[in-house]
């Protein structure tokens, strides 16, 4: 068995693995690489491989990194099957068109503005070819064994997010794990991962590789700079993710107003993808923590704005307010348009949720810049920035090492690391090797692994 790494490395972004035995080829993951320009010019590049002898691709779950990468390959040709949890497939029906379109947006805006060294800039996907790759998602149930060619393949839960796990595949008497996504096993929202069973491989995501989670209480941390922003009469902006991040939010702001910690005001959750994710979250009742009852009381606490009017419409909202809206790492979508209004004003909280890729605006802001560009203008930043922690959907280096020894991996059981930036790599591999006896090493770009 041989495993290319494709992605996902020195990176926490990109996520592919080309996995092959005898004349099977699988592909784990088909991630979107984003960030700084050099990884993202990665996703025009074409591919080290031949998607005619490619057999199947298999998703961990619905994450851009993990799965935006598929229209492209669908353009190219491909029309193999894409396994995934059923949540995944429901999840990829509102990300990838969403992502397409935002593709087709950017390259208009680009083209408009004359913001390109191409005459006609050319989105990498649109959205139309992102809906007509979704016939491509086949569902694979959690603990249901597939065959493909030569090898067999099985996700269980890894929590992280609705539908996400960790693929185990089995070929030529080897047992190869990719860990996927890890959630943390005291989550607000999504429930533990499963442990491992024994391996003779695993690649394990490293994103807190270098860092603990907080031992802060969210609804106690959000209450206090809720009520700050109320205090001084501003409004408090919330760029998020539209899975998970969205959902969790709109739940501590709805208890956090039941329980008359905060007052109640107006909550807007203006993001058409998040509204459509919070459905599918209410389907999946079984994937997390919340009840139906929990769900209805969200629905009454938070105005859903669907329409490019209504949210423009929120400019003329004169009371302190929250608006909740994409993108989680301030990449794109109408958190811009907010953000181009507000940012300059002291009084307004932007409220970070979540990790921030390095060379986006999230983390640019988060570090301090004084200013950054949104549609092309460059927007001066006065607001207060702050970072909401304890809602990560990935385990830190602790809770790690915890989840492998909960696990049946044998102590000197191989682990390549992935996933990760590069300082969190490194502690990620100090830190097994100086507590463990397992074998780590961190995955590098195109390497070929023969097992």
């Amino acid at each position: 068995m041989k495993i290319t790494f494709l992605g996902a490395t020195q990176t926490v972004t990109g996520s592919k693995f080309l996995v092959s035995s005898g004349d099977t080829q699988i592909l784990v993951d088909c991630g979107l690489y984003q960030g700084y320009k050099w990884l993202r010019e990665r996703n025009r590049q074409p591919l080290p491989l031949d998607i005619r002898k490619l057999d199947a691709i298999v998703l961990t779950h619905a994450h851009l990194d993990h799965s935006g990468f598929l229209p492209v390959l669908y353009r190219q040709g491909y029309r193999g099957p894409v396994y995934c949890h059923p949540a995944t497939q429901a999840l990829c029906g509102v990300l990838l068109p969403d992502s397409g379109h935002i593709h087709e947006e950017d390259a208009k805006f680009y083209a408009d503005h004359k913001l390109s060294k191409h005459e006609r800039p050319e989105p990498l996907y649109d959205r139309k070819t992102a809906e007509k790759s979704l016939s491509l998602l086949k569902t694979l149930e959690f603990g249901h064994r597939l065959d493909i060619g030569s090898i067999r393949v099985h996700l269980q839960p890894a929590g992280h997010i609705l539908g996400a796990g960790s693929l185990i595949l089995e070929a030529e008497g080897k047992r190869v794990g990719f860990s996927g996504d890890v959630g943390r096993p005291n989550d607000l929202f999504m429930r533990a991962p499963q442990p491992l069973p024994e391996l003779d491989l695993l690649l394990l995501e490293s994103t807190y590789g270098d860092r603990r989670h907080q031992d802060v209480d969210p609804f106690d941390r959000l209450a206090e700079l809720v009520n700050d922003t109320v205090a001084g009469g501003g409004v408090m902006l919330i760029p998020s993710f539209a899975v998970g991040r969205a959902q969790t939010m709109q739940y501590l702001l709805t208890r956090l107003m039941l329980e008359e910690r905060i007052p109640k005001m107006k909550v807007f959750l203006d993001s058409p993808m998040a509204i459509d994710v919070s459905g599918i979250y209410a389907r999946f009742a079984d994937q997390h923590k919340l009840s139906h009852g929990d769900f209805q009381q969200m629905n009454q606490a938070i105005t859903y704005t669907r329409s490019v009017e209504h949210s423009q419409a929120l400019a003329d909202e004169a009371s302190p307010h929250i608006i909740i809206a994409g993108s989680g790492m301030v990449t794109g979508g109408r958190i811009l348009h907010h953000m181009r209004r507000l940012l300059s004003d002291h009084r307004t909280t932007l409220l970070l949720t979540g990790f921030q890729v390095a060379g986006t605006r999230g983390a640019k802001l988060y570090q301090g810049t004084e200013a950054v560009k949104i549609h092309g203008d460059w927007v001066p930043n006065h607001a207060r920035i702050e970072m909401l922690h304890g809602l990560s959907g990935h385990a830190d280096y602790v809770e790690l090492q915890q989840w492998l020894e909960a696990s049946a991996l044998a102590p000197d059981t191989p682990i390549q690391l992935i996933h990760g930036e590069p300082e969190a790599l490194e502690g990620m591999r100090d830190h097994l090797r100086r507590t463990t006896s397992y074998r780590v090493e961190i995955g590098e770009y195109q390497r070929i692994l023969t097992l």
